[in-house]
């Protein structure tokens, strides 16, 4: 019985790895996917898993703020009568899209010195792990960086070119 079992579970997980391979050499053929990957913490997986979330097309959200309330990493209001100031975590977003934009913080967290630092800083400011890494802090960040990445179709660099100025 053991033994049927363990042969299962092997033969799922050559399945697992064949429809990664396919995954991924589906997105090597998309023309955003040197974009994605050279964002740190945003690999070949994760990258499929954005564009699936979103559709591929960053148009239908407008801006980067639709985008992150999409995937539930921008605060909402909740404000009553004469309180106001009072953010929340949103109710209703795509929990595919906001574990791919966790998970890449995540990770960016290991690969990327600016976002250890930036992740560092809020957790001295008393904001607990999930706070730090998604609610108000790095996850956010990074939409709006991957973001500009889509709309101006450049890679990532660590440091941000100089505007030309006039």
């Amino acid at each position: 019985m053991v033994h049927t079992l363990v042969r299962e579970v092997m033969l799922l997980n050559e399945h697992v790895a064949e429809l990664d391979k396919l995954i991924e050499a589906r997105f090597r053929d998309h023309r955003h996917f040197d974009v994605i990957t050279s964002m740190p913490g945003l690999g070949t997986i994760l990258g499929a898993e954005f564009l699936a979330s979103t559709g591929g097309d960053m148009t239908i959200f407008g801006t980067p703020a639709r985008l992150a309330a999409f995937g539930g990493v921008a605060p909402v209001p909740r404000d009553s009568g004469k309180i106001s100031g009072n953010l929340r975590r949103p109710q209703r977003y795509n929990r595919r899209l906001q574990r791919v934009l966790y998970t890449s913080a995540l990770f960016s967290i290991r690969k990327s010195e600016e976002s250890r630092r930036f992740y560092d800083r809020k957790r001295a400011e008393g904001k607990r792990h999930t706070q730090a890494v998604l609610a108000l802090a790095l996850a956010r960040r990074r939409v709006n960086v991957l973001w500009a990445l889509l709309r101006d179709e450049r890679c990532y660099e660590l440091t941000p070119p100089t505007a030309l100025t006039a």
